[in-house]
């Protein structure tokens, strides 16, 4: 679990700035959750550098929980005028206290985060958070869910867990009512960089085609 130590600053701008929505060059993978009537409010796209780091990261100890912060940019698309997030990086936390069914960022966990924010990533925002359930599968515990509703109170931030036994992980999403779902998850857009090379391994997601075609429906729908 992780204590009240963590404490993130709400965007000073109320409105998220105009981009492009990065479609080009994305490849979407979909949870088993995710069908007519449940789509993600806001599309995630992740960087392939993120999510090779929060990877690595979550199989560096695969008996006690870790995790971090994820860092990137809440943008509008000038087109559609749709919102997304765009994750740039995973930056994971130091100086946890962490076991089997907890994670405890402390005073200095904050510090060194922020801190690294301000030297490698200014100007970029925490467009989210992750951590580990080793063993126990993907969802919100109660605790994780009240976290999520206290210090990443934003409607676009995300919350991503990732059980590195099984290989598997998904984000959570509020939808628009503010509503989050701690059992159901979602997928996301991979960024290939246009390497056209997927690096995604999770084995509870499936890329469109092949998640459409077992559905048997649009998935945008």
């Amino acid at each position: 679990m992780v204590t009240s130590h963590l404490h993130v600053l709400p965007p000073e701008d109320p409105a998220p700035p105009t981009a492009t929505m990065p479609l080009s060059n994305a490849r979407r993978w979909f949870s088993h959750d995710e069908e007519p009537g449940f789509h993600p409010h806001i599309p995630v796209f992740v960087a392939q550098s993120a999510y090779r780091r929060a990877v690595e990261h979550a199989a560096s100890d695969l008996e006690r929980e870790v995790g971090g912060t994820l860092v990137g940019n809440w943008s509008i698309d000038a087109e559609s005028r749709q919102q997304f997030i765009l994750v740039e990086a995973a930056l994971p936390a130091r100086f946890t206290r962490q076991g089997s069914l907890y994670l405890t960022f402390t005073q200095d966990s904050l510090v060194d985060l922020l801190y690294e924010m301000d030297e490698h990533y200014p100007g970029k925002q925490i467009v989210g958070w992750y951590h580990t359930h080793p063993g126990m599968g993907i969802f919100l515990s109660p605790y994780d869910t009240w976290l999520h509703r206290h210090f990443f109170p934003e409607p676009w931030q995300v919350a991503l867990v990732i059980e590195p036994h099984s290989a598997t992980g998904g984000f959570f999403i509020r939808q628009p009512d503010g509503v989050l779902d701690p059992d159901r998850y979602f997928g996301f857009y991979e960024l290939d960089g246009n390497s056209g090379q997927s690096i995604v391994r999770w084995n509870n997601l499936q890329q469109e085609s092949e998640a459409a075609k077992k559905k048997g429906v649009d998935l945008h729908e």
